[in-house]
Order: structure tokens, then sequence, then C-alpha cells
């Protein structure tokens, strides 16, 4: 069974009502327990649930610490291009948007490896717009080689591609890619992206699929928090995860949390998270799988990233740019993908981690271990 058929039995409106249903005695059940299951996923980011925050913490704090010790993984994203050819509602990138378009040509991407080498990151993550045209297969071919030279891990969150192509990939030096689903809600997915190729709702939720049968190292899921009903969504990320644990057990995993941030269009959340619940939901997903990874962005605010570094995250970018040829060009950000919150320089984030009483590791993989 594909996920998709295992979604397709899911309800909706049946999943919303579980979950705002759920007692004080489901989450303390839930918290007696050593391994959980989605029902008690549901309890734990429930409205009940939110007066159990502290006890939340203390177990998602130890569960971390048995599994990943004080470590908190530094990256940095590399926007390699802001062409798309989709019209995504809550975008900047979004092909109706008036924004000057630029894809980096080699000169430009090795003064931007120059850039990000001098800040000290070796893990890197390749973003681009949605463009098969502009930055496809060809692009990645020429781009990929020359970054897997300077960086021990390279991540790519770009639009899915086929089987075939990310084994291709892969044989390149393509350590992990980052799939976010945006939304599980078929109905509001198509409300938000109206034209391109990222409207098949049903080829973008297959690409986890794709990426374990093409045997990548590490695969990222995760929703936009904000497009819809965010309990919703962020309980179909779960199911999505337990599902490829079990089928692509040799595939590491890591969830993100990104909450929709100002972009080019205005475009408005459905549903708003305020911190405390994002904390629960850092904490719920920690309590439900103790061995994945938690990424926590530059969207949110410098005083949010140094609190949450004990309650479960284990990989924080820093000193992010999100537009293309952004670290090595100081020029006026008229290329963002969207605002980014946490804007300190990454040595500065450093010291806050060591504050903290945690170890910042820069490099923890190498091919040559593989």
């Amino acid at each position: 069974m594909s996920f998709a058929e295992q979604l397709a039995h899911y309800d909706n409106a049946a999943v919303h009502l579980a979950i705002n249903s759920k007692t004080a005695a489901d989450v303390e059940r839930a918290l007696a327990k050593n391994k959980l299951d989605l029902d008690d996923f549901q309890a734990l980011i429930s409205p009940a649930a939110e007066a159990y925050i502290e006890t939340m913490a203390q177990r998602s704090m130890r569960l971390t610490q048995q599994r990943f010790g004080k470590t908190q993984q530094f990256y940095i994203p590399l926007y390699l291009s802001n062409m798309c050819s989709n019209v995504c509602d809550y975008c900047g990138f979004s092909m109706g948007n008036k924004i000057r378009r630029v894809t980096l040509d080699m000169q430009e991407l090795d003064a931007e490896l120059d850039a990000i080498k001098q800040l000290g990151f070796d893990h890197i993550l390749l973003v681009t717009g949605e463009s098969e045209r502009k930055v496809g297969m060809e692009y990645f071919r020429q781009v990929l080689p020359k970054i897997k030279a300077r960086f021990s891990h390279v991540s790519m969150e770009v639009q899915p591609l086929e089987q075939d192509e990310y084994e291709e990939l892969i044989s390149l030096g393509l350590d992990a890619v980052m799939v976010y689903q945006e939304t599980y809600n078929r109905h509001r997915y198509a409300e938000v992206h109206p034209k391109g190729k990222k409207r098949d709702f049903d080829f973008r939720l297959a690409t986890p699929e794709r990426l374990g049968k093409a045997g990548i190292r590490k695969m990222g899921i995760g929703a936009l928090i904000g497009l819809d009903e965010w309990r919703s969504d962020c309980f179909y990320v779960a199911a999505h995860l337990q599902y490829l644990e079990r089928k692509y057990w040799q595939s590491k995993f890591s969830i993100s949390f990104p909450r929709l941030r100002p972009c080019e269009g205005g475009f408005q959340p459905k549903s708003v998270m305020s911190d405390k619940q994002l904390v629960q939901l850092i904490c719920a997903y920690r309590l439900f799988n103790p061995d994945v990874e938690l990424s926590l962005s530059t969207r949110e605010s410098e005083h949010f990233r140094n609190h949450a570094i004990p309650l479960g995250i284990t990989s924080m970018s820093a000193f992010s740019s999100t537009q293309p040829g952004g670290y090595a060009d100081g020029s006026e950000k008229a290329l963002e993908q969207f605002e980014i919150s946490d804007e300190r320089r990454p040595e500065v984030v450093a010291e806050a981690v060591k504050q903290a009483g945690y170890q910042v590791v820069w490099k923890d993989w190498d091919r040559a271990l593989g």
C-alpha cells in the first residue's frame, strides 16, 4: 500500500474532531507509555495537552539527549535560483510575483561557496524554485559535483524528481532531500496551487517513496504550518513518517516546522500557531519518535530558537539568506522567498548554543565513512 492509499482512509473532519476531543485522561495515558502510537500523538498535539507542556518538555529533553547527546548540527541554505513555473499563493517565488529572477551561473556559485565556507559551514542545503526548464537535471549535473567537492554533506530542496533522477544525483554526491507536502488536505492543496506542475498532489506525495527506492541516505518531510488547520496537517506528517520508517528503514528522517512568514504577495495563514503550540508540537514529535531529527530554521525568532534548543531540536540553520547570491552579494533583499526572523551571524548563534550547554557540530558526516 502506498501512503496515498493510506491517506485516503482518513477523513479530514474526523481527524480534526478526534484531535480536538482528546481529554486530559488521554494525554496522561499517552505520557505514561514508552512507545507511542498515532492515537497517542493526537492526544499530545490536542488542546487538552497544552496544560502538560512542561511535563512533555522535560521528557522530550531527556529522550533527545539519550539519542543525540547535547549537540546541535548547523547547516546553511544556498538559494541557487528563484525561477519558478508554479503559482503558489503563499510563496515569494510564485510565478505571478513581479520580482527579478536570477539563477546563479558557475562564477556566481563559486563566489557563494567561498562566502559560505568562510562562515564555517560544512552542511549545505541547496534550494531552488521549481522550474525544470531553467533549474532541472542539466543544471544540477553542473552544480552538484562542484558543491560536493567542497562540502561534506549536501541536501537539496527542489522540485520533485523521478526515481532514476534521484539515483543519478546520489551518484554525484547527494546525501539528503527535503520535500514538504505543504498541506495533506487535497482540497486546500488545490486552492493554494492553482497553476503549475506542483498542482499534482499525488506526484508530490509519492516523492519520499521514490527517494526511498533510490536509496537516499536521509529525507526530510513536513507541512507548511498555517496553510490548513495545523494540528491535522502535523498529524498527517507523523503518519507519513511512521509509514516511511517502516518501509524505507535504511534511510534517516527529519522533520521541519516551517511556520508561514511574510512574503511577496501578502498571503495570510488559514491557521495561526502560537509559540507555545510550536513547543508542544516539537515535544510531541520527539515523544512519538525518539530517533527522528528535528530541524528549526531562521524563520523563527532569536528568542524562540535560543529557548527551543533543549526541547528536542537536533539541527539548526544560521545566518540564512533566502535570495540567490545573498552571501557574496550584499545588495538589497529584492529576491527573497520569505522574510528571515533570526538574522544573527553563525558565530553568534553558535555562542548561544554553547551558553545553553550544547556543542555545535559543523561536520558529522563524510562519504568516506559510508
